[in-house]
């Protein structure tokens, strides 16, 4: 009898606990699907449709990603640009790692360098856009006013609006902003190795080059990967900066996947084909994030072991 009345009043406190902890998530998970999974439902069967505000859905199946793949040569520029922005993410890595090795170091003022590398990233993406436009600008822009007078072109560049520089010229604003948040992601790593490694690899006569390729690389791979990530969901997201700086163009030379979703979405009011495009972005996204937490998590384990 005692023991049952035990089991009971067990029972009753985890049933309490459970509707306890369900009252905590409800709201959370509501807004969750309601301003994920539901648009993201619904954005999935949209691109399965004909659909226009003014006209009642119609079944497309997989015309709009046949056509995609098929016939729509701007997106396939688009998506080329974006492998472009995922490929100058270790540019922007290796830069970072540069300078969070000089100011762990003992160089004097090194706080003051890392407080002035790290004030990019805080700012407002349109306004690095901003910055960086009037940096380039053709006529008064600070950096054709440099390179005319140290003799290096006769005529200004039109970086913005040239073919062979827009694109270049936007990925190196891009790494300009990202470069201080790469740099405390890997200071924080650096940090964090111990020191004892690098004193007894000092004692057993290791070179310094060879002690950063066995020690500090190996130690740095959870921070290196976790900047990879971020760079692989900026190259997907940025569509602030190509907005502000060229909105895609000069014609489609720095169009990206998410800026031409916009524009088919919101410009030519192709909501359902802009539908496809976004399922397609997503898929990548995902398969690249995969792809990603995988090496890291094989590398970690090597880690480990070694």
């Amino acid at each position: 009898m005692i023991r049952s009345a035990a089991v009971a009043w067990h029972r009753r406190k985890r049933t309490r606990e459970l509707l306890l902890v369900a009252c905590f998530l409800l709201p959370s998970l509501a807004i969750f699907f309601l301003y994920r999974l539901l648009p993201l439902g619904w954005n999935v069967l949209l691109s399965f449709q004909y659909w226009s505000p003014l006209k009642p859905a119609t079944w497309a199946g997989l015309d709009h990603y046949e056509e995609m793949l098929l016939y729509d040569d701007v997106f396939w520029q688009a998506l080329g640009n974006t492998a472009i922005f995922i490929a100058a993410s270790p540019i922007a890595i290796a830069a970072a790692l540069g300078i969070a090795l000089l100011v762990n170091s003992d160089l004097k003022g090194a706080a003051v360098y890392r407080t002035i590398v790290f004030l990019s990233y805080p700012l407002m993406t349109v306004a690095v856009g901003i910055i960086w436009r009037w940096i380039y600008d053709e006529r008064g822009g600070i950096l054709n006013y440099a390179l005319r007078s140290a003799g290096i072109v006769e005529q200004p560049v039109p970086f913005l609006q040239s073919f062979d520089w827009a694109l270049p010229s936007v990925i190196l604003a891009e790494i300009w902003q990202v470069l201080g948040f790469y740099m405390i992601i890997l200071l924080t790593g650096l940090q964090s190795i111990p020191q004892h490694l690098y004193e007894v690899a000092a004692i057993d006569g290791v070179p310094r080059r060879a002690r950063f390729w066995r020690i500090t690389l190996p130690m740095l791979r959870p921070s290196l990967f976790l900047c990879i990530v971020v760079g692989i969901l900026n190259s997907f997201t940025s569509f602030d900066l190509v907005y502000i700086m060229t909105n895609g163009g000069p014609g489609h030379a720095t169009e990206l996947l998410i800026t031409y979703i916009y524009k088919s979405g919101f410009g030519q009011t192709k909501f359902d084909y802009a539908a496809a495009l976004t399922v397609v972005q997503f898929a990548l996204l995902l398969v690249l994030t995969y792809l990603a937490n995988r090496a890291a998590g094989g590398n970690a384990g090597a880690i480990e072991r070694d």
